[in-house]
């Protein structure tokens, strides 16, 4: 089969011949219909992730949707090593594969299953938000950001405030329901007041995937007792805190990964995400490559490409 193959740790996959999943006599083996592209990727490939430690040549591609010969969907998540999802077949892990229901787009359905449940999880599963809450997105410009506003909408939240940086940003997190947008910025102080602006009550939950020093600006505005998911560190994997700050408002900090979520919950967090995409409640931008062009797609992924990649065979 062709597939996009790593030959050596932090390397660039290239696109060429590999053995089959049957040669390995793994089964079932799926015909891949759209793999989706994650900075875990990156991770994973650099051998930064001890989720998921592989030897090398190794086929790229953590996620991904595949079609088995009974017509049925999947998505799949870390495939048996050393096959990935940036190929034409991958193995199917039966037991933790995810159903792909009709009416769903196979690209949609890949770009929902790492960033998708990394939201989802993040509000249900570790924030346990209640109906009516307050809920802040720090990070909402990009595709985990996108995710989470209408997951948050979706959960019953009563006011979803989406913070990014720049008017695109902006204009596409209002355009996906949020009751409010506020702008990141530089100036501290600026930025602390329009996310006070945007919820003058205050956040119940701040779902953040930033950290670095808006997560400084986001705790100046939260409520009494919010709970702060934290996810991702796009902007900076250290901060300096203020004690008091986040003591004195009784603000929980709580991790979150995927990796270390039951598999009944991810399960679960799949299917309603599945069940709002159908009905267009969940949405998401993103662009489609084909496996020929997998190395290129890689390098944008690497040069921090903000939309979400979704490579076709």
């Amino acid at each position: 089969m062709r597939a996009a193959v790593l030959h050596a740790p932090g390397g660039t996959p290239v696109v060429e011949a590999f053995a089959d999943p049957e040669a390995a006599r793994e089964r079932p083996v799926a015909r891949v219909l759209a793999a989706g592209l994650n900075p875990v990727d990156l991770a994973i490939a650099g051998g930064n992730m001890p989720f998921r430690r592989v030897t090398f040549p190794a086929v790229a591609g953590y996620e991904g949707v595949g079609e088995t010969d009974d017509g049925r969907r999947w998505y799949v998540a870390g495939p048996a090593t050393p096959f990935g999802t940036l190929a034409e077949l991958m193995p199917v892990p039966v037991a933790e594969a995810l159903p792909v229901p009709e009416g769903v787009d196979s690209g949609l359905a890949a770009s929902l299953g790492v960033a998708g449940m990394a939201a989802w999880l993040a509000l249900e599963y570790r924030a346990h938000l209640a109906p009516g809450e307050t809920v802040l997105v720090l990070g909402a410009g990009g595709t985990v950001g996108q995710i989470a506003v209408q997951a948050a909408l979706a959960l019953g939240a009563g006011r979803v405030v989406g913070a990014a940086r720049g008017p695109r940003s902006l204009e596409r997190v209002r355009s996906l329901g949020a009751h409010a947008v506020a702008g990141l910025r530089d100036d501290a102080e600026a930025s602390v007041r329009e996310l006070r602006d945007a919820a003058p009550d205050g956040y119940d939950v701040i779902l953040d995937l930033l950290w670095g020093e808006p997560v400084t600006h986001a705790i100046e505005a939260a409520g009494r007792g919010a709970r702060l998911i934290q996810v991702g560190n796009s902007a900076a994997p250290t901060v300096s805190l203020s004690a008091p700050n986040f003591r004195n408002k009784l603000v929980a900090i709580i991790g979150h990964t995927n990796f270390l979520t039951p598999l009944e919950a991810r399960r679960g967090a799949y299917q309603h995400l599945m069940e709002h995409a159908a009905a267009g409640r969940i949405r998401l931008e993103f662009e489609r490559l084909p496996l020929t062009d997998a190395t290129r797609a890689w390098e944008r992924l690497r040069e921090g490409h903000s939309g979400k990649l979704v490579v076709v065979p």
